[in-house]
């Protein structure tokens, strides 16, 4: 079958452009519906005509349905979906990218879903929905999940579907809150995902970023003190992974600070720690709950990033445990290859 691709792109490679642009359309179709045709024309950047033509095309072998309210793909159409995502990552050997990513940036998996967040937000969904079906597959009764916010993790709790056969499920915060979206924030998201799966859960309700004296002082606290023990027992984390200066400005860092971390070569972020090329820590923010060195020993860590503008920052944070997972994107793959390739050519 990859040898039958590889011929293809080369022998007819609008055939293959022709399935990437109706994938592309089917999952469009499948984030937003219903949807217009108009609308679906502006979020694909194509013509209407093309589009109408495609919908009817759709139509005819019965992968979605049109009515007033906008087309919606039907249950045929949605298993083909997932057929599809499959195929188009096989014709643009994202299996490759994600044995090198692997083996490179030493995780135990790493899952590429197709696109570009960068370019299409509809990625954001795709990277929930991976992150989501893996996580939904290694729960076992008695875990303790922690979740970091962030808009990421917002779309793999939304992804999530509603299950109650796990039993005995914990949700907790991996950290303070951050920023002012309380959508985002991780109790926030703590908490719906508990509502999906029927799991107990406990919120902490302090700031992520607090001086080395406050949190002294917030840790004397006999309820803060049970939350911080429940979380420091999770052990699977569901997190984010951020842009360095990104990340600074949102835990509330002066410009001149955010200065020095990335004169100090700080890259990417993760648990209020902040990295530089190859995975040399620069700096470490104190907060109350889960740290780098709590990452090391739970039993699963699930990495959720992607972007083009993101791949510096995932390639530098490295989790020195064998028990971590990346989902990213293409968009973030192909740019940490392309630093990897920069550094050695002979890389494959």
């Amino acid at each position: 079958m990859e040898n039958l691709m590889k011929v293809q792109q080369k022998i007819v490679p609008e055939a293959v452009e022709l399935l990437e642009r109706r994938y592309l359309m089917m999952r469009t179709i499948f984030n937003c519906q219903p949807v217009g045709r108009r609308l679906l024309a502006q979020k694909l950047g194509l013509g209407e005509r093309l589009v109408r033509a495609e919908i009817d095309f759709l139509k005819a072998q019965g992968l979605v349905t049109v009515s007033g309210p906008g087309v919606n793909l039907t249950g045929d159409g949605e298993g083909l979906l997932a057929v599809l995502k499959e195929f188009v990552s096989e014709i643009k050997g994202l299996d490759e990218i994600e044995e090198i990513l692997k083996r490179e940036l030493h995780y135990k998996r790493v899952i590429i879903v197709p696109g570009d967040l960068d370019e299409d937000p509809n990625v954001k969904s795709e990277l929930g929905r991976a992150a989501a079906k893996y996580v939904a597959g290694i729960l076992r009764k008695g875990d303790i999940i922690a979740l970091t916010g962030g808009s990421t993790i917002r779309d793999f709790v939304d992804s999530f579907p509603k299950k109650d056969e796990y039993g005995d499920l914990t949700i907790v915060p991996a950290r303070g809150s951050m920023g002012k979206d309380i959508e985002i924030q991780s109790n926030t998201l703590v908490a719906s995902l508990a509502e999906k799966l029927g799991a107990s859960y406990r919120l902490l309700n302090v700031p992520d970023n607090m001086s080395e004296r406050t949190l002294e002082a917030v840790l004397e606290e006999s309820e803060i003190r049970e939350v911080v023990s429940t979380i420091k027992k999770a052990n699977v984390i569901i997190l984010g992974i951020g842009r360095a200066d990104v990340m600074a400005k949102r835990r509330g860092l002066g410009p001149e600070d955010i200065n020095n971390l990335i004169t100090l070569g700080a890259r990417g972020e993760a648990f209020g720690t902040y990295f530089a090329r190859n995975g040399k820590i620069v700096k470490k923010a104190a907060a109350v709950g889960l740290s780098i060195d709590d990452s090391l020993k739970v039993k699963d860590l699930v990495a959720v990033s992607g972007g083009t503008s993101k791949g510096d920052a995932i390639a530098a944070v490295r989790f020195a445990g064998e028990n971590a997972v990346l989902v990213t994107d293409e968009g973030a793959a192909r740019e940490i290859i392309k630093a990897l390739k920069s550094k050695n050519k002979d890389l494959t």
